[in-house]
């Protein structure tokens, strides 16, 4: 068995040479990039993605086969042809001027291996597993997760206390970002909307203090004022303090309220995206909001309150003269006025539309209908909030789509429907 010594290499500003444009260059050059070397790239051809890199002006091609003195000041070389015998050469030459060289196809004959790694925040984690890259690569991904989820004891160590708006996503847990489970992991203290991912909470420390900032519709509603002072006062308390909405901070989450409140408190703030359920919950439902041949734009509406509203900032007319698909949140209530407006304002009546209930979620449940008879096949069906409506001809095509699926399942002896769940 070969041993290793692994160490960090510093190659910020320093040459290194890949000879091969192939699969295992293009794995590594982004990494390569990311350290700050200047590489070399030798090859006669090389992949389309290797293509747009080079627009990085610290890596440039040669565009030809290896030559005997190309690693002259190199500092670090990785081989990756698919030629034995030009990667013997290179190998030869490194050994010659003492360079640590990577091979691709016979790590028994390299100076160096390239371990399965990855990144935490600032932590870089390198796994060598004696040649079996696949069992590196489970260990490299078993630690990254549990650093990540906070399941590791540096996550006592991670701790930047401040106030972190965190989009939980649609609702299903498993689609938080990976960086809004670990602070949830890391937090002092949880501020958490109803639409948020409420399994996530079960998994808090239990030390961990916990705000409930549901506002229900027509009912009890935690007042946004209360929530900006809970953030504010704990954040200046030095805690690590994370106010979990569902889907996205910035998307109708009044997220920007809060990051206001704390600017202005001068408690620091940091927003961490979340999937909005804008696009997020059609898509699981089978409805591409965008499609090719069908609609060039889509738009996001609150709908929250009707349209004859004075304070309604939406210009309804304009938006009934769109072609393209209409995504509509908060608007079970006022659904039916929502309607009546697009199709006076000229959005066709018999335009297809779709309100998914609890999307992401186990009980998910869609009704479609045309625009004119939507709201009333919600009431019909028992859909409520929460839910998206989707007015556009992207839910006639996916029908369709599901349809031609679920036939040619039939026609083969199957008869399953091929399709999200």
């Amino acid at each position: 068995m070969i041993s290793q010594y692994l160490s960090g290499l510093v190659l910020e500003g320093r040459r290194v040479v890949v000879v091969g444009g192939g699969g295992v260059a293009q794995r590594r050059l982004p990494r390569l990039l990311e350290s700050g070397a200047h590489i070399d790239l030798i090859s006669p051809a090389i992949t389309p993605t290797i293509e747009g890199l080079l627009a990085n002006p610290s890596l440039n091609w040669t565009e030809r086969g290896y030559q005997y003195g190309d690693l002259d000041g190199a500092w670090y070389v990785v081989v990756a042809t698919d030629d034995p015998a030009v990667n013997d050469q290179v190998s030869q030459e490194a050994e010659e001027r003492r360079i640590f060289c990577v091979r691709s196809d016979d790590r028994s004959r390299a100076t160096a291996w390239t371990p399965a790694s990855g990144q935490h925040d600032n932590v870089t984690i390198g796994v060598l597993g004696g040649g079996d890259h696949r069992r590196s690569a489970a260990v490299r991904d078993a630690i990254l997760e549990e650093l990540r989820t906070g399941a590791l004891a540096a996550r006592e160590v991670d701790k930047r206390p401040g106030v972190y708006l965190v989009g939980g996503g649609p609702g299903d847990p498993d689609l938080i970002t990976v960086r809004g489970r670990r602070l949830l992991a890391e937090a002092d203290v949880v501020v958490a909307d109803r639409l948020a991912p409420q399994q996530l909470l079960d998994e808090l420390h239990p030390e961990v203090e916990l705000f409930d900032a549901a506002k229900l519709p027509r009912g009890r509603a935690a007042q946004q004022e209360e929530i900006n002072r809970i953030l504010v006062d704990r954040g200046r308390q030095g805690k690590v303090v994370v106010r979990l909405k569902g889907g996205d901070p910035y998307v109708f989450g009044r997220g920007f309220e809060e990051a206001l409140a704390c600017a202005e408190a001068g408690v620091p703030w940091t927003v961490v995206p979340g999937i909005t359920s804008s696009i997020s919950v059609p898509a699981v439902s089978g409805i591409p909001v965008t499609h090719r041949g069908v609609t060039h734009e889509f738009t996001v509406v609150s709908g929250h309150i009707p349209p004859s509203h004075p304070d309604s900032l939406i210009n309804w007319d304009a938006l009934a003269q769109l072609s393209g698909t209409l995504v509509l949140l908060m608007a079970v209530e006022n659904l039916p006025a929502i309607t009546e407006r697009l199709i006076a304002g000229g959005r066709p009546a018999t335009t297809p539309a779709a309100a998914i209930a609890d999307g992401t979620l186990p009980g998910q449940r869609m009704v479609t209908s045309e625009l004119a008879g939507i709201a009333a096949a919600m009431k019909e069906a028992g859909v409520g909030a929460p839910a998206i409506v989707v007015i556009g001809n992207v839910v006639e095509v996916a029908a369709q789509a599901w349809d031609d699926a679920t036939s040619a399942a039939g026609a083969e002896g199957g008869g399953a429907r091929s399709g999200p769940a």
